[in-house]
């Protein structure tokens, strides 16, 4: 058992022995008009339970002992929620479900009740079940608070189903405009529908998206990529070039993903020149190991290798990276006699298995690495959270 599950156990069992303490000693009054009594004996079982780490048997007794009123909701809720955040949504059901049967909850607490049902029904997967519960607070008389955590939901379960329009309905503009988070999101849900337009042969109605994503967030690097992709297919290098060396102003750790595209443009409109002074610009604003060796590829094919063997040097001892030296023993490589080829082709085996273990890109919310890059993160599931890895061992 984690020590935040026992810790919320404890709590919850605090409080289960105070209003039972409370009832049973109201309970006495009446009767004798004594003084209290001691607690009923199954709280004493619930609590041995769970100090003896059994906190199945000890939810369960503690959930037998309270009888549902007035005082009891928030202890039964709170029943609940331990429930789901065990994995055991179904049992969670069945306390929410119960508790909205009775019809003594005020407006606050039926509002909760539901809140926490549809929480329940997302983790098991019910996605209509928890659909339509969350579209009735919203008309419901509750207050805002819960309305806003209702509209948090429903956005949760609109993009789980892919519905990004229903998203972009719900959170605009309260959400979007007050929520940065938010706000990312919306602009890659734009970006999906782009996708599903660009997929549809609708390209007018895919910038269209791609424009409103980024009124949305400027920063948006995504749509401009797209937009990038949409000129490529009409082969319309020039303005497929000049969305993509757009990326590096809005981020410039994204300039990677952009240099193998611009390179095939620049080489299709026959720029080398155009190219290289892209080149340089990055090599002054983001010298990123990508950056670099595609500069000494080009230097290598105007002067040869020795040329960019020097100029991956000095820009090694600046901005040191493992990338960057695998490639400069590969040039190395090129021109040397075959006992340096042994001894080099060793030390290139090396890297190269450090090089295949890293990851190229991490989510900058949870850590997740992966070789590709996700626009959504597929371990927190946040928008525009991965990048590429910079330093040492990255770019």
């Amino acid at each position: 058992m984690t020590d935040v599950l026992l810790l919320a156990l404890l709590v919850a069992a605090i409080a289960i022995g105070w209003w039972l303490g409370r009832w049973e000693g109201s309970r006495r009054r009446t009767r004798t008009h004594g003084v209290p009594g001691s607690l009923p004996r199954d709280y004493f079982v619930g609590l041995n339970y769970l100090l003896n780490e059994q906190p199945d048997r000890a939810i369960e007794t503690f959930t037998q002992a309270l009888e549902v009123n007035s005082d009891t909701v928030e202890t039964h809720i709170a029943l609940g929620n331990l429930y789901r955040s065990r994995g055991e949504a179904d049992r969670a059901v069945r306390i929410h479900q119960n508790l909205l049967a009775r019809p003594a909850l005020t407006a606050a607490q039926s509002g909760q009740v539901q809140l926490e049902l549809s929480r329940d029904f997302l983790n098991l997967g019910l996605l209509d079940r928890a659909e339509r519960l969350l579209l009735s607070l919203q008309k419901a008389n509750v207050d805002d608070t819960q309305k806003l955590a209702a509209k948090r939901l429903l956005v949760d379960l609109f993009q789980r189903e892919k519905e990004w329009a229903r998203a972009l309905e719900v959170a605009q503009p309260h959400l979007v405009r007050q929520d940065p988070d938010m706000r990312r999101a919306a602009a890659h849900w734009h970006c999906e529908m782009a996708l599903m337009h660009r997929r549809n042969a609708s390209p007018s109605l895919a910038r269209k998206a791609l424009r409103q994503a980024l009124h949305i967030d400027e920063q948006c690097v995504r749509a401009n990529w797209i937009l990038g992709q949409l000129e490529w297919d009409i082969g319309q290098y020039r303005d497929a070039a000049r969305y993509w060396e757009r990326i590096p102003e809005q981020d410039g750790s994204f300039t990677t993903i952009v240099l193998e595209p611009l390179r095939n443009a620049y080489r299709l409109l026959d720029d080398e020149a155009g190219w290289w002074q892209f080149l340089e610009t990055q090599l002054q604003q983001n010298p990123q190991t990508t950056v670099v060796i595609m500069a000494a590829d080009t230097l290598k094919r105007r002067q040869g290798a020795e040329i960019a063997c020097a100029f991956v040097s000095d820009q090694l001892r600046e901005h040191p990276s493992l990338r960057g030296v695998d490639y400069l023993m590969d040039l190395y490589l090129e021109d040397s006699d075959p006992g340096e080829r042994d001894r080099l082709e060793l030390l290139k085996q090396h890297t190269h298995q450090l090089l295949s273990v890293r990851p190229r890109y991490r989510c900058q919310r949870c850590g997740f690495g992966a070789e590709q890059l996700h626009w959504q993160c597929p371990r927190c599931h946040s928008w525009g959270t991965s990048k590429p890895i910079t330093g040492l061992e990255g770019e």
